[in-house]
């Protein structure tokens, strides 16, 4: 995965829909079709923009109560989305309904202690479906 530039860098300038849609371009309806399903599906998951110092940048953590789905960055032209999973779960990664690539992806990736990222970057329909298999997955492991 290639290092991008973040695009929500100013602390000042909270990230709202207009300004997300006018970074994504056309990315934008995959960002609503996303965000559709986890409002509609999920209504229990909250979604909170937060400016980290450390990264100079928003992101967008979404959680339902102290557990943490996912994280949401905006690039320009796109946006990713990275779960964090124990290293016990690499069975049901590997037994659901994700692209042989996310699934290597999560295999070979690299530990933070006893978890490992899984990113997906959001360019066509296909990965909105691939977000759609993983979101219930983390809330389903304890």
């Amino acid at each position: 995965m290639e290092p991008l530039d973040p695009v929500l860098t100013d602390a000042g300038q909270f990230p709202t829909e207009e300004i997300i849609a006018a970074h994504l371009g056309g990315t934008q309806p995959l960002w609503q079709a996303l965000f559709n399903y986890i409002r509609e599906s999920h209504p229990e998951l909250n979604e909170e923009w937060r400016y980290y110092n450390d990264g100079k940048s928003w992101l967008l953590k979404v959680n339902r109560k102290a557990k943490t789905v996912c994280w949401v960055s905006v690039y320009q032209g796109l946006f990713r989305m990275t779960f964090y999973f124990a290293d016990k779960a690499e069975a049901a990664i590997i037994a659901c309904g994700i692209t042989k690539e996310l699934k290597e992806q999560f295999r070979t990736g690299k530990h933070y202690g006893a978890i490992r990222g899984l990113t997906i970057t959001f360019q066509s329909a296909k990965d909105v479906e691939q977000a759609k298999v993983l979101i219930p997955l983390k809330l389903s492991i304890k």
